[in-house]
């Protein structure tokens, strides 16, 4: 884990707890060491590792709002937080994990059975059927997994049909929370779930997550966790250095595929693999059918899919067996794939006509250098409209966004620069 530069982490309140250098200094379970250092071939803790792990493994566990850096280890406290509060002898759930899409909870919980691979605890994954496995809620049996990782609106499911109890949860974590709490987002089925813990079990550890907290979240999660610990990173620390962000003016719609195309794709194929953002499915199946008549393989996710199409999509692309995967903002939050060098903005994010969605453009540029790696980012820019919304993200995150003229050496240039 190479530390990107030390982040500029403000930890508020007092605080009685000292960074851990090393994980034995965490009074872990022999098996979840062995899980760190031979599964996940780690050597020590990550910065946001060490200041937060101590914060949720001391007693009298008290609630985190955390946030940092897109690939910088955030995954890793919070399930070394559910593991290590599990009681292996109860077969009831204990610790319960709360996300936004299911491709993040199937990815948080492969990391967690890794991860706990030498520990015997169950764990189960909460998300939507397929068609094909589908049992009806009233069928199952009651879940007896340790720790169940999901997606808010079948978790909620699973209480209400008295499937899930929530007695003996210890621990409750939200990973992206700004976006499990946002009006817009899944703010009720949260707070609902929140509230049934709270009124069923004596007292539960919350833990909020996430890479953006604008200030209403900010607000809102403060008030919903009283007394809590609360680490964040300065909003202009967030513009992740490691990765170069770069703009290119295309004239049209065909020049923006043709830039991919002759520029991205072919200096780019020997780099690994790149995440090309659209705004809409259409865009995407669009896009898809012109690189794939141009002779290029893509595949391409976004949420019309069928689940187990998702699934495979992203199974075959984390395998590395395709090298370019079309997305809407779907993947843009949390989605880890080490080797993704190059990551492609065909569309700007945008909340409304004219207003950036800073979080998102963040996430976006987030999936390229994970833990330091090298990344670029292209942003194609085809109208006026595009260049007013990419001004006023710089201007947002205080940086100059480098203009790249269309010729293949200038490509080249922009990619050295950007150490790949």
């Amino acid at each position: 884990l190479d530390e990107p530069e030390d982040s500029n982490i403000r930890v508020t309140g007092d605080t009685p707890y000292t960074s851990a250098t090393s994980f034995e200094e965490l009074n872990l379970s022999p098996d979840l060491l062995k899980g760190l250092y031979a599964e996940m071939k780690f050597e020590r803790p990550s910065k946001i590792q060490a200041i937060s792990l101590p914060m949720i493994l001391t007693p009298p566990y008290k609630d985190l709002i955390a946030q940092a850096h897109n690939g910088s280890g955030k995954t890793t406290c919070f399930v070394l937080g559910m593991l290590s509060r599990v009681d292996p002898n109860q077969k009831v759930p204990q610790a319960l994990c709360i996300c936004p899409t299911r491709e993040l909870a199937i990815q948080n919980l492969e990391v967690l059975r890794k991860m706990g691979k030498h520990t015997g605890i169950s764990s189960e994954c909460a998300i939507p059927m397929d068609s094909t496995n589908y049992i009806p809620i009233a069928k199952r049996a009651p879940i007896t997994a340790q720790i169940v990782i999901g997606t808010p609106g079948t978790i909620k499911k699973w209480m209400s049909a008295k499937k899930l109890g929530t007695r003996d949860v210890k621990i409750l974590v939200f990973d992206e929370a700004d976006h499990m709490l946002a009006e817009d987002g899944f703010k009720d089925d949260s707070l609902r779930i929140m509230k049934d813990i709270e009124r069923n079990s004596a007292h539960c550890q919350v833990l909020l997550f996430s890479a953006t907290f604008n200030e209403i979240v900010k607000n809102f999660v403060s008030r919903v966790v009283k007394d809590g610990n609360q680490l964040f990173v300065k909003k202009e620390d967030l513009s992740l250095e490691a990765v170069k962000q770069y703009k290119v003016n295309c004239p049209d719609e065909l020049s923006k595929v043709l830039v991919i195309k002759d520029k991205i794709f072919e200096l780019g194929q020997k780099l690994g693999q790149t995440i090309i953002f659209v705004r809409t499915r259409n865009s995407a199946s669009m896009l898809h059918k012109s690189l794939v008549e141009y002779g290029w393989q893509c595949t391409t996710i976004q949420g019309a899919l069928k689940q187990e199409d998702r699934d495979k999509i992203v199974k075959e692309f984390k395998d590395g067996l395709t090298k370019v995967l079309i997305s809407t903002d779907l993947l843009a939050r949390g989605f880890d794939q080490s080797q993704v060098n190059l990551v492609v903005n065909y569309d700007l994010p945008v909340k409304h006509e004219t207003e950036p969605d800073y979080e998102v453009y963040l996430h976006r540029i987030g999936r390229a250098g994970r833990f330091g790696r090298k990344g670029a980012v292209f942003n194609l820019l085809c109208s006026d409209r595009d260049i007013m919304i990419m001004e006023k993200i710089e201007r947002h995150f205080g940086h100059q966004v480098a203009q790249v003229p269309s010729k293949d050496e200038d490509f080249e240039a922009a990619l050295k620069t950007a150490g790949l």
